[in-house]
């Protein structure tokens, strides 16, 4: 069993000094993929990733967004001062289960956000992977997200930086396992890590569709942290799910 730990942010991120991002000395992302990215903070001191899927939709991890808290979205002006923009509504999977995800199994850790507002026109709805995409070993996807650099350490999170990551062991339905091509999980390199909850995982090619989102991460050789293997749930099983929460919220995806 893997000892996995949830890539969630259990302790504050200050808006207000925020750096960079992912574990193994992740490059700042390409601006191609910053536009669909962005960064979500809770009431209770949790930060996540998620990808923008509507003008006015994010999309993200279930575990990132619980009942009996407050979210607020994170834009960034000119000078990379922090803005809180509220949330209007939270759906998470109704197959969502805590307990499964903390028990490091398979679960339907997916959630649709709808803001209170539209995305600024520098940010862009990312497609979603097809409902029959198979995932095979050895496939690489990019993973971008706003978490931080050197775990335990909050300051060092909140600019959108992203690896390209390789699919390892039987990718499937349920769990996609990505870990850095050099290192392969044996030894520390690129991958998410605390923040990097709800960041995707995209294609690599120039339409750059959606293939999941960031549940959970390991260390080196499966030991708690980050830095090993990088947990996607994929977006097959729920994609119709997504496309009908969408539409119910007033904002239907592009086919």
């Amino acid at each position: 069993m893997i000892r996995a730990a949830l890539a969630v942010c259990l302790v504050i991120v200050s808006v207000h000094n925020l750096a960079l991002a992912m574990v193994g000395g992740a490059p700042a992302a390409d601006p191609e993929i910053v536009r669909y990215v962005v960064l979500l903070v809770g009431s209770r001191g949790n930060s996540c990733s998620g990808v923008a899927i509507a003008r006015d939709l994010v999309l993200t991890a279930a575990h990132c967004v619980l009942p009996g808290a407050e979210y607020k979205l994170v834009l960034f002006d000119s000078t990379h001062q922090p803005q809180l923009k509220d949330v209007a509504k939270v759906a998470r999977h109704p197959q969502f289960d805590l307990a499964t995800l903390l028990a490091h199994r398979a679960t339907a850790d997916v959630a649709v956000v709808k803001l209170a507002a539209v995305l600024p026109a520098s940010f862009a709805a990312a497609p979603l992977a097809r409902a029959d995409r198979a995932v095979a070993a050895g496939e690489e996807f990019i993973v971008a997200g706003y978490g931080v650099t050197v775990r335990g350490d909050g300051r060092t999170g909140g600019t959108a930086r992203a690896a390209t990551l390789v699919a390892t062991g039987q990718p499937g339905t349920l769990q996609i396992r990505l870990f850095d091509p050099l290192t392969k999980g044996e030894r520390a390199g690129l991958g998410a890590c605390t923040a990097d909850s709800g960041a995707p995982a995209f294609e690599v090619d120039q339409r750059h569709a959606v293939i999941g989102v960031v549940s959970w991460t390991t260390g080196p050789q499966l030991s708690e942290g980050c830095g090993g293997l990088t947990g996607i749930t994929p977006l097959t099983r729920y994609r119709g799910w997504i496309t009908g929460t969408a539409g119910k919220m007033g904002s239907p995806l592009t086919p």
